[in-house]
């Protein structure tokens, strides 16, 4: 599984790994996400919007860190514990 997160997306188009994904990321980076062959998801006006494609888990900002976090887990198969 990889968590990638704001600017995090611009290591992924340098390894050459994104193509054919989908991703979200800084608005800025949806030229370079596009270029590397990725479908970029769009965030609107929701800076804390999480995108999962398969073991990729990505986020536009820090307001996503939650929910990020809480994808990745999943993906890593933790059990979560209603308390």
């Amino acid at each position: 599984p990889i968590a990638s997160l704001c600017h995090g997306p611009q290591i992924l188009t340098a390894a050459g790994v994104l193509k054919g994904r989908s991703c979200t990321a800084y608005f800025s980076l949806r030229p370079e996400i596009e270029l590397a062959g990725a479908s970029w998801v769009n965030p609107g006006v929701n800076p804390g919007l999480v995108h999962v494609d398969g073991n990729l888990v990505t986020a536009v900002a820090w307001p996503g860190h939650p929910e990020w976090m809480k994808q990745f887990l999943k993906l890593l198969g933790t059990e979560f514990v209603q308390i």
